[in-house]
């Protein structure tokens, strides 16, 4: 029997065989998209560059938060601090005109006596205009 749908008389085929040639080409059609490198395409930005020596001033012109949180860490508006640099941020705002509030907010887990060391850091700065926020998380307590 032959493949080639004619009579079967014994002579051999007369038509190619193109079944391996397209595996062929498929192949190396796979092997090209492959190798081809990846096309990225690049917007170029000019973005302004930070300049390490300016220091950015930590102290808001009207309103600071000093917060302290149930491991004791003190921090000025979120960045945390050690009571020389507290006590430095807190002499330049009553430096300032107007002077800007001071919000206090310990946490209701942070020691007493830290509580109480900061309170006196703020008082022998001077400051004059200090609030207490975050006392509703106390309210269950009397």
């Amino acid at each position: 029997m032959s493949m080639s749908g004619g009579q079967d008389d014994g002579e051999p085929m007369m038509e190619m065989n193109t079944t391996p040639l397209i595996d062929v080409m498929l192949v190396l059609l796979i092997m090209f998209i492959i190798t081809i490198p990846v096309q990225t395409h690049a917007v170029k930005v000019d973005l302004p560059q930070n300049d390490p020596n300016a220091q950015q001033n930590p102290i808001e012109p009207d309103k600071n938060k000093i917060s302290i949180d149930p491991a004791g860490v003190v921090a000025w508006n979120g960045a945390p601090v050690d009571d020389v640099t507290l006590r430095q941020y807190l002499d330049q705002t009553t430096t300032m005109n107007p002077e800007p509030e001071l919000h206090f907010q310990p946490d209701r887990n942070a020691r007493y006596a830290k509580v109480d060391a900061v309170l006196a850091i703020i008082k022998r700065s001077g400051v004059t205009k200090l609030g207490f926020i975050g006392n509703e998380q106390y309210y269950r307590d009397f």
